[in-house]
């Protein structure tokens, strides 16, 4: 059941906020999902036609109603299950497919009549639809208007979106060839920068996922959810759930004390490592909270299992689009226990990885982090959020890239081990390129460089003093 109130009561003073509508969204998903290719390009092509066309506006803004997205997924839910396999494969010739079931939809307006695809005797249209001339526009639509139609209307939008190398030869086309060319070089185009959009959705569902998990609070129930569903979507987003969620309760606790909701959180993220949890969640936590840093030390500690493991999936999907070094989480949870060398190790490979690398990955900085980092990185993000509070839900100041974690890291462990001057040296010239690489609008990464630059700077000037 959702909040939805029929079309024609939703100016209603009372039925419009109380009127609720049944939702079948997950059986739609489902079945959505188990399409072949070619209904599913069907599918986008019908919705993409009668968008453009404005097919689903009100000619005369009344409260009248047209088409929806709706209309054609259930046109789309009952020719997949009307309809032999072999309409949809043999001769295939998506074109025809398209033309064929907007003819159906023409008939469903004349009739007024739209099935609804779940539940008997309902009809998703009524007499306050204008179907009249919609109807015969859809009834006159032909394989040469359509054929036509897609050409200019979505081939060529599509060829707008690629280089110039590429758009430019769609624009003198003539000839079969000539189209068959250019639509092959814009599909090759697409499949070349696919993987780097799959990326940037990553990283974007990477920064939502520790935004909700830092705003809203954790129950057993939001848990279970959010692991069963963005395990649906890919294994890495529950990884990184898990990860977030691990960190946001040790957060939590170190700040609240410990409570008794904890624990049936902690079971249902950790699963059968919860057992190692046991004995640190005793009743003495309870009593005298005497075991806190312990619990919120083994609760960073697997947070940071899980951010290499996420890390790890991520080289392996996306490696050939960004370089990404899947131990910047673990030099910094080196460097939080104090065993610099082994962080220093650790941040000097990554930077000599990033450091002329084209693409910049980067690493969130939100409350959950905070016990993670030092106190210089959070009183610059204290700055900044001083400043403007609204910072914290902007990417670019609620992260700082891989290259200036490993930088600051790095330095700070080559000053508390006494490294040489020399070596200080070599680090100022990092820095100094690392500051080239990232552009004004990168607020904390510039701000982080020049803390470093002006610690490495001060601590040789005096050295050379002394």
């Amino acid at each position: 059941m959702v909040g939805v109130a029929h079309r024609q009561c939703r100016q209603h003073e009372f039925m419009g906020l109380s009127q609720h509508r049944l939702s079948f969204s997950r059986a739609e998903i489902t079945l959505l999902n188990s399409w072949m290719p070619g209904q599913q390009i069907v599918h986008h092509m019908l919705r993409y036609f009668i968008k453009t066309e404005r097919l689903t506006d009100c000619d005369d803004n009344s409260e009248a109603g047209t088409l929806s997205n709706y209309h054609i997924k259930t046109l789309m839910l009952w020719a997949c299950e009307l309809k032999p396999r072999s309409w949809w494969t043999e001769n295939l010739n998506l074109v025809r497919i398209c033309v064929e079931l907007l003819h159906t939809l023409s008939v469903w307006l004349t009739d007024t009549r739209c099935p609804h695809y779940f539940v008997n005797n309902c009809n998703v249209l009524d007499n306050s639809f204008n179907v009249g001339s919609v109807a015969s526009k859809l009834m006159s639509i032909d394989e040469e208007y359509l054929s036509t139609w897609f050409v200019n209307s979505y081939i060529g939008q599509c060829a707008q979106r690629c280089p110039d190398n590429v758009s430019r030869l769609f624009s003198g086309v003539c000839t079969r060839n000539e189209l068959q060319n250019a639509v092959s070089q814009i599909i090759r185009w697409r499949l070349n920068t696919s993987l780097d959009d799959l990326w940037s959705a990553v990283c974007f569902a990477e920064y939502y996922i520790l935004l909700h998990v830092s705003v809203h609070s954790l129950t057993v129930r939001s848990c279970i959810y959010c692991v069963n569903e963005l395990t649906k979507i890919d294994e890495c987003f529950s990884v990184y759930f898990s990860a977030a969620a691990l960190l946001h309760v040790a957060y939590k606790i170190s700040r609240n004390g410990f409570s008794n909701e904890v624990v049936p959180i902690l079971s249902t993220i950790l699963g059968r490592r919860f057992n190692q949890f046991c004995g640190v969640l005793s009743p003495p936590v309870r009593k005298n909270e005497s075991n806190i840093p312990e619990l919120v030390g083994l609760l960073q500690k697997s947070a940071v299992e899980h951010l290499r493991t996420f890390r790890q999936l991520e080289a392996r999907l996306f490696g050939s689009v960004v370089t990404i070094v899947t131990t910047d989480f673990e030099a910094l949870y080196a460097y939080k226990r104090g065993d610099y060398q082994q962080c220093l190790q650790l941040s000097t490979q990554n930077v000599h990885t990033l450091l002329n690398e084209v693409k910049l990955f980067n690493v969130p900085i939100f409350p959950e982090f905070i016990p993670l980092l030092d106190d210089d990185i959070v009183s610059l993000t204290a700055l900044i959020l001083i400043e403007n509070p609204k910072c914290r839900t902007e990417v670019r100041y609620a992260s700082i890239s891989q290259l200036t974690l490993s930088l600051y890291l790095m330095t700070q462990c080559q000053l508390k081990l006494g490294h040489s001057m020399t070596s200080l040296a070599q680090t100022l010239d990092y820095i100094e390129v690392a500051q080239r690489r990232h552009p004004r609008c990168c607020v904390m990464d510039l701000l982080t460089l020049k803390l470093i630059e002006r610690k490495v700077t001060e601590h040789l000037y005096n050295e050379s003093l002394s």
